[in-house]
């Protein structure tokens, strides 16, 4: 993220390079065309101005000739136009400007500050065509060249061409230099805007290329102050040392300026990122970058992602971020815009904005073999029948013929390669900065099993046969602050070839005190959560038929005579392990049919009490059957 006072220099430099075109603009005639052909030829001459300066503020703008054609105005009227001490507002001066094209060899535009820093750019070869009432139909630039020096950063880059159509050049002058209450139309300033072949290295050796920059309907509204003024705001202030009054001028313009800013649409292609100096150098391409204010496509869409540093290479196809909104952000601005008001943590948690929706597609991640090296695992124990742990995971290694892990794992040979299909999620509308629901999908993540060995309850994958996981995952949970509660309305893994585990259920107690960034405040509240209803369900697509392969060859047992010795362990073991209540004699039963014909399991509990089982109950409670006699429990299998 740019820094406050970086991007306070980027903004300004953006505004000593607009202004520099806004001087040089056409637009529709104001006047009827028939009656303006009907005006004597003589009237129309060519004008050519000698070393024109203008002074903005730190920007100065140097012009060493401009051509006048076919215009009506006088020198003296277009030196008029131009005079940097007129106290006629630009918006008037720039209103009376009429020719059929200016033309600038040279534009340089010099900025100063903060401290030592300066930024030169200098435009070549700059033309506008048919300059009627201060509008422009057409801006061009050969190019430019841009350096910063002087200051802690320094570079210098270069532009291709650069154009623009049907510019407002009073609307401009307006937007930066004439107040509003921010409430007023959008005056667009561009039809459209085009830059190529973009190019700009920093000391550090940090390289950005852009090959093209489109943008359509760009402008603004007028705001308290102006845009200078808002800009301004900004230069050289040290937010974590600034008084209140500053803090909350800077909010306060911040909020203007998100409000005031309208863009139809942007795109980017062909942007590279690369650092060529760093003792691990990386590269960062992205092949097209697009966002829409409005319409069917409105957000943000990035094509073609491609990051690599040091052997890890990682690939997106396509990334769209859709329904994000700045509104709770201005509205917590407009707050800290008081100068009484105090920047808490909660009051910057709720500059949040609304997240909405971001999604992404063909997403590859390759790591170098260092990194896929397996974990050091521990000395391997006798196989038990009754061995805890990662559960059967020596034996299934026994069965399948396979060695225990050692303590030491030979390197990888190949890299670590990680895939994932389709990726979503989705955040509600936050409350004080808390999204109030969230959705997370994961379809199609691929990865080498060997890769969670050393997980509990995963090592022995690869013992039962798996080379390779391809893992749905899925977590959709929305709060209720009225209820006081959170719903989860989906907790699910599911593995080809292995099954699906799915959880559902309801917690009450759950009040925005939980939510609070103090973890002691956010610990105590979740003493009062109650679990109100579950609802598990557990499918087997192959993962049970291969566990109970791998253990009757260990155990020396047919595979039938293992499960029938796993239906005994679950119609008697498990009711006396859950308190030999109606509910846990359900549960077992339910379990034993399912380990005879491994299909769907399903456990839904409901607690008597409406407020639900808190964690007192848990903690309190002697005995599973404790708890379970505080739910009503149904469990089915098949």
């Amino acid at each position: 993220m740019t820094h406050v006072t970086g991007r306070a220099r980027l903004g300004r430099a953006a505004r000593a390079s607009v202004c520099a075109l806004a001087l040089l603009s056409p637009a529709p005639l104001a006047v009827p065309q028939a009656a303006w052909a009907q005006e004597a030829a003589s009237a129309v001459q060519d004008v050519t101005l000698q070393d024109v300066v203008l002074p903005f503020g730190s920007t100065v703008l140097t012009m060493p000739r401009i051509t006048v054609s076919g215009t009506r105005l006088s020198k003296d009227d277009l030196l008029a136009i131009l005079k940097a001490d007129s106290p006629e507002p630009w918006a008037t001066r720039l209103a009376r400007l009429d020719a059929a094209s200016l033309t600038i060899p040279e534009l340089r535009s010099v900025h100063a500050g903060p401290g030592a820093s300066r930024q030169t750019v200098v435009y070549r070869d700059v033309a506008a065509r048919d300059v009627r009432a201060g509008k422009a139909a057409e801006l061009s630039a050969a190019g430019a060249a841009v350096t910063v020096a002087g200051g802690p950063e320094t570079g210098s880059g270069t532009y291709g061409r650069i154009g623009a159509t049907d510019i407002d050049l009073a609307a401009l002058a307006r937007l930066y230099a004439v107040a509003g209450d921010g409430k007023g139309p959008v005056q667009r300033v561009y039809a459209s805007v085009s830059i190529a072949d973009v190019v700009y290295t920093d000391d550090r050796g940090t390289t950005v290329k852009l090959a093209r920059v489109e943008g359509r309907d760009l402008g603004g509204r007028q705001i308290p102050g102006g845009w200078t003024g808002a800009l301004d705001a900004f230069a050289g202030l040290d937010l974590d040392k600034a008084s209140p009054a500053d803090r909350a001028r800077v909010t306060a313009a911040a909020a203007d300026l998100v409000e005031a800013v309208s863009v139809g649409g942007l795109e980017a292609r062909g942007l590279s990122i690369s650092e060529s100096k760093s003792a691990e150098p990386l590269l960062l391409e992205i092949g097209r970058m697009a966002y829409a204010g409005q319409g069917p496509e409105a957000g943000m869409n990035l094509e073609d992602l491609a990051f690599a540093q040091k052997g890890v290479r990682s690939r997106v196809g396509k990334l769209t971020l859709t329904g994000f909104s700045l509104a709770p952000t201005v509205e917590a601005l407009r707050r800290l815009s008081d100068p009484k008001a105090e920047a808490t943590d909660d009051a910057l948690r709720r500059l949040t904005p609304v997240i909405g929706t971001l999604a992404m597609q063909d997403i590859s991640l390759d790591l170098p073999p260092e990194a896929g090296k397996a974990a050091p695992a521990p000395a391997p124990k006798a196989p038990a029948r009754d061995s805890a742990g990662d559960p059967f995971e020596n034996a299934a290694r026994q069965a399948l013929g396979a060695k225990p892990p050692s303590v030491k794992s030979a390197p990888a040979e190949t890299p670590l390669h990680v895939g994932l299909r389709n990726a979503a999620i989705t955040f509600g509308p936050p409350r004080d900065g808390v999204p109030t629901a969230s959705r997370l999908s994961l379809t199609g993540l691929t990865l080498p099993a060997s890769t969670v060995a050393g997980v509990p309850g995963l090592g022995s994958l690869t013992a039962y046969g798996y080379q390779d996981l391809d893992l749905n995952v899925v977590a959709d949970t929305a709060w209720d602050e009225g209820r006081r509660e959170l719903s989860v309305r989906e907790v699910s893994v599911s593995g080809k070839d292995m099954g699906t585990l799915r959880l559902t259920g309801t917690l009450g107690g759950i009040g925005p005190e939980i939510f609070d960034p103090d973890a002691g405040v956010s610990g105590l509240a979740m003493l009062s959560a109650t679990a109100k209803a579950l609802d598990l369900t557990i499918e087997n697509t192959g993962l049970f038929e291969r566990f109970i392969n791998a253990q009757s060859k260990v155990l020396s047992l047919k595979p039938d005579e293992l499960r029938q010795e796993y239906v005994t362990a679950s119609v008697l073991g498990v009711p006396v392990i859950l308190g030999n209540s109606p509910a846990a004699k359900a549960i077992g039963a339910a379990m034993g049919q399912f380990v005879t014909k491994p299909g769907r399991l399903s456990v839904t509990a409901k607690a008597k009490d409406g407020t639900g089982v808190g964690v007192a109950d848990f903690s309190t409670a002697g005995s599973p059957g404790a708890v379970l006699d505080k739910l009503d429990v149904d469990a089915r299998a098949n």
